[in-house]
């Protein structure tokens, strides 16, 4: 059985005072197209992790947006630190194959499951020593969460459905985090460009925010990471 070592990243950047940032590795947005410009995506990952990243997250999914199991093997053989496995797991061997590519962490969307589904996918991945993520977009979504006692809930600030083509922010988490339960961790997922969207996820009481296209897009990647960085209080 792994450690819970990804919330436990996590809950050591929060006790340091400040809200995690996970840096969201994927090599192509259905939004704004190719996000390398012929960079190796390998390269990038150990580059946040030398700017503080606690932990990564990777997409594996592969028309869309361009990843592998194989980009993630490497990430987390190479940087060490948990990983979270983001790709639209449906069944059990995906979660199978979640664990054998070496990743801590496993995002289980609750707009794409049914209530039985979700429930059987999230202890499965429990029994295999992955810690789910679960992803909510709304209000009933976060109810199925809450029921299942998840201890780590996403909170996507775009549309799922669209493939997040729209231009959703962390308001949608200052909206749901009053309804979060008190023990659980919050991540803000999505739409997180700027300093003032990070501080308004952390003063909403997100314990980490989930950042892919903003760091992926910028020419000082430790200059932009440093900048998403806020305390959770959101004082800095």
């Amino acid at each position: 059985m792994r450690e819970h070592k990804f919330a436990a990243a996590i809950r050591a950047e929060n006790k340091r005072g400040f809200a995690a940032v996970i840096p969201d590795i994927k090599c192509v947005s259905p939004k704004e197209g190719g996000l390398l410009r012929g960079r190796d995506p390998l390269r990038i990952a150990g580059e946040l992790v030398r700017c503080g990243a606690p932990v990564l997250s990777v997409v594996t999914e592969s028309d869309r947006f361009g990843g592998s199991p194989e980009l993630l093997r490497a990430i987390a053989e190479q940087t060490g630190v948990p990983v979270l496995r983001k790709d639209f797991i449906t069944d059990e061997r995906g979660l199978v194959e979640t664990a054998e590519m070496g990743a801590s962490a496993v995002l289980l969307i609750c707009a794409m499951l049914e209530e039985e589904t979700l429930a059987s996918l999230y202890h499965g991945a429990v029994r295999l020593g992955l810690e789910p993520l679960v992803e909510a977009c709304n209000a009933e979504e976060l109810e199925r969460a809450k029921r299942l006692h998840a201890r780590i809930i996403g909170i996507n600030n775009r549309d799922i459905a669209t493939l997040e083509l729209d231009d959703g922010g962390p308001a949608r988490t200052a909206s749901l985090a009053k309804n979060m339960p008190p023990e659980a961790l919050l991540i803000s997922e999505s739409g997180i460009v700027s300093r003032e969207d990070a501080r308004l996820a952390a003063t909403s009481g997100a314990h980490a925010v989930l950042v892919g296209t903003a760091l992926l897009q910028a020419n000082d990647l430790a200059g932009v990471y440093e900048s998403l960085r806020v305390k959770r209080g959101g004082d800095t």
